[in-house]
């Protein structure tokens, strides 16, 4: 089978940042799917899987409630290895044009004092959160976003190269 486009992102050499994972039309509008990468995969711990829950709640109510960007917001979730999330936008953005939106959805993260939604009622396992973890790594990403939001390798996906031969099979770098 093909391997589909995020899994041809090094993973080796990703940094913290937002990236372009695709850019897809649908029924004549854009809609982008974002990487939103909170550390560095297979070099850095992952996010603890009750505080990258806790992130998801958070972040998604913000996003869903910023006057600017809210009919916007398609989708926002995590990934399924929990170094980051994906955002789906309607419309095509450069990742750079999203960062002060990022940077305020992780720094809203600081003064919640309660994760919204965490109730029997409203989510699927409401005991799987914690709100002080969640608060570290939104603290982390926002200030290294701040600190990194004029450097474009947090912008631009590492590629991988692979060699296809002429009967069609790829090799990866070792």
């Amino acid at each position: 089978m093909k391997l589909i486009p995020s899994f041809s992102v090094d993973h080796t050499k990703i940094i913290p940042g937002i990236f372009t994972s695709r850019v897809d039309t649908l029924a004549d509008h854009k809609v982008t799917t974002y990487d939103i990468r909170v550390t560095r995969p297979n070099i850095e711990p992952a996010v603890d899987a009750a505080a990258m829950h806790s992130l998801e709640h958070i972040v998604a109510t913000y996003l869903r409630n910023d006057p600017e960007w809210k009919d916007s917001i398609i989708y926002w979730g995590p990934m399924g290895c929990l170094t980051g999330f994906y955002l789906i936008l309607k419309g095509e953005h450069e990742p750079k044009d999203i960062c002060g939106l990022i940077i305020n959805a992780f720094r809203s993260v600081e003064s919640t004092s309660e994760v919204p939604g965490a109730s029997a009622e409203n989510c699927g396992n409401y005991l799987m959160h914690n709100l002080t973890i969640a608060k570290w790594h939104a603290r982390r990403f926002a200030d290294y976003l701040s600190e990194h939001k004029d450097d474009p390798k947090i912008f631009e996906y590492p590629r991988s190269e692979r060699l296809v031969t002429e009967d069609g099979r790829s090799f990866f770098d070792s």
